[in-house]
């Protein structure tokens, strides 16, 4: 483990020779490197240097501008004052393992610190042009201003350009520049080193299109704060998002978009997301450009949610393969991935240099024409691969023999599993045949008691059992998830006068047969205490705790006159693309 928690300036000797300090605790200097004693200058770690992005004093422990202020120094001792050293925007430059991390100017805490208003854009592009061998994936972060749109800071991430791309950003933020600047920046160009128009004129673009207006942009720390009224679309493909996306988003992908547009609520908040940011940004011009006003991109894209968002893994032993495969699972021993030692060919599948989901419809496209038992390894440098492979591979029931991230390239070897024959009431049926999915849906349709309490027991039996539920509550149903105490909420005539005939809350709901007036559901509810058989309100909260998803229908909602206030905290809003997005992963759907 290394710890990399900063420096402090060893001040001690300045402090014991009477030179005045700075207001970050460094050696006071002028322009021409000289402390307030004339006689004396100081350079390097240990001074106050004016902060080219903020305007401030800084502390900027780096060895390049050490060095210029060396030679500044030693001209001014000799010839007088006659050399200034003009500031610093700190351009740094690490290795940390295979990935380079590089950063330029101010980064967002140090521009709050100062007050300064800015903006976030995240990009995510390649070292080179797709098409050519090892192009792989770059990282882009920059900071602008929101009125001039001048460059605050740059950080870039990747295995490979990392260094070239932040010099880049450097020399527009050094001068002063804009995010304009960038979009004309005139790099050199050739296939094995740029595409025709770098990730730098990219991050330019981007900017350009936000400053401009075109686009919203949302970043991903304030996806988890979205209100229930806020309506959340994943424009990725289905194999796309089937593989992960982020909670609460539903997928219409991006091709079928304009086929939903009548379906979509325009009074509601939309927030849309791809995976880099590309899509959004066509999804969120095609929305406002139909008359949706509040439409928001999700800056980065999955991606960036994705890397922002992933919980720490914990170390795993791991053994290499002949092509550099290692085991998926700790104390698992690696097959030898290609070459000559395997024991049955291996086909060999180059996904390098294609951004997702690419790499995925490869590896669909070479599997489906493997014979059972056959393997292939496949090797991509986008570096979302390494979870996608996996949860490919569960969806499609192949076996992940090894999984490496070696260089900047991921390599999967995957092994064709051979069909099982299953038994099916007696039958015996293809494995293709059974469904993969485990999950289970229940519409509730009724607010009848027994109905109510009939789908709670079976929502909370099956999260017993360790499977996903969920629980789709539309028209009549809506009176089953209702508050008992439930704030003032203003309705039109049509919403009172529903609110009048219907159940106000669970507790009122009455028994589909033999309700006689209330009466019915006072003896079922007596017989039930008697029974110690746990009520429909006991039921509704062993479903919370055990992770029951329950969504309200939104369009039943504005029908019926429902307010989100009405209905307990734990419900989700959502409409029929929501439920869907359940069913596909479900092998069971009741409607009660």
């Amino acid at each position: 483990m290394i710890l990399s928690i900063g420096v402090r300036p060893e001040t001690k000797l300045a402090q014991e020779a009477g030179l005045a300090l700075g207001e970050r605790r460094g050696i006071a200097v002028n322009e021409y490197m000289q402390t307030s004693d004339p006689d004396i200058y100081a350079l390097g770690d240990a001074v106050e240097v004016k902060h080219l992005v903020t305007g401030r004093p800084a502390l900027i422990p780096l060895a390049g501008p050490a060095n210029k202020q060396g030679r500044i120094v030693a001209d001014n001792i000799v010839l007088g004052n006659t050399h200034s050293y003009k500031g610093s925007i700190g351009t740094s430059v690490a290795k940390v393992f295979d990935l380079t991390v590089a950063a330029a100017g101010a980064n967002a805490k140090l521009l709050k610190a100062s007050g300064i208003e800015y903006v976030a854009s995240y990009t995510h592009g390649a070292s080179h042009a797709g098409y050519y061998p090892d192009a792989l994936p770059l990282s882009i972060k920059i900071l602008f201003a929101p009125d001039t749109g001048r460059l605050l800071g740059a950080q870039v991430v990747g295995c490979d350009g990392a260094d070239k791309r932040i010099e880049m950003f450097e020399q527009i933020i050094r001068t002063g520049g804009t995010v304009y600047d960038l979009t004309e920046l005139e790099h050199a160009y050739a296939p094995p080193y740029s595409s025709a128009k770098d990730p730098v004129n990219m991050a330019g673009y981007v900017a350009e299109n936000i400053l401009a207006g075109r686009v919203r942009v949302i970043q991903w720390r304030e996806i988890a704060s979205l209100g229930d009224e806020t309506l959340r679309i994943d424009v990725r493909t289905h194999d796309e998002f089937v593989m992960g996306s982020i909670p609460g988003f539903v997928n219409i992908p991006l091709d079928e978009l304009r086929e939903h547009l009548d379906e979509l609520p325009r009074e509601r908040p939309i927030v849309v997301s791809c995976a880099v940011g590309l899509r959004g940004y066509l999804a969120s011009r095609i929305l406002t450009q139909h008359g949706f006003t509040d439409v928001r991109n999700l800056s980065g894209g999955y991606t960036t949610w994705r890397a922002a968002t992933a919980p720490l893994a914990e170390p795993r032993n791991q053994r290499g393969g002949t092509c550099g495969c290692s085991a998926g699972e700790a104390g698992r021993q690696t097959e030898p991935a290609c070459g000559p030692e395997s024991e049955t060919s291996t086909l060999e599948v180059d996904a390098c240099g294609l951004m997702c989901p690419g790499p995925v419809l490869q590896l669909k496209k070479s599997y489906d024409a493997l014979k059972p038992g056959g393997r292939l390894c496949i090797t991509a440098t986008d570096q979302a691969f390494g979870r996608d492979v996996a949860s490919w591979c569960r969806m499609a029931g192949a076996e992940l023999v090894s999984l490496d991230t070696n260089g900047g390239k991921v390599r999967a070897l995957i092994r064709k599993q051979t069909p099982v024959a299953a038994s099916c009431g007696g039958a015996q049926v293809p494995a293709s045949a059974v469904p993969a999915a485990d999950n289970k849906t229940i519409v509730v349709f009724s607010d009848d008691l027994d109905r109510a309490l009939a789908s709670f027991v079976i929502a909370n039996g099956a999260a017993a059992t360790g499977k996903k539920v969920t629980m789709f509550f539309t028209f009549w149903g809506l009176d089953v998830i209702k508050k008992r105490q439930k704030p003032a909420v203003s309705k039109d005539f049509m919403g009172r006068m529903f609110g009048w005939m219907l159940p106000a809350h669970s507790g009122q709901l009455h028994l589909s047969k033999l309700n006689m007036w209330g009466m019915g559901s006072r003896m079922m509810r007596g017989i039930m205490r008697r029974k110690q058989i746990a009520s429909l309100e006991e039921l509704i909260h062993q479903a919370i705790d055990n992770g029951v998803e329950m969504i309200a229908c939104t369009m039943s909602m504005d029908v019926m006159g429902v307010q989100r206030e009405e209905l307990l905290d734990e419900v989700t809003l959502g409409g029929v693309a929501s439920y869907l997005d359940r069913t596909d992963e479900a092998n069971l759907n009741l409607f009660i």
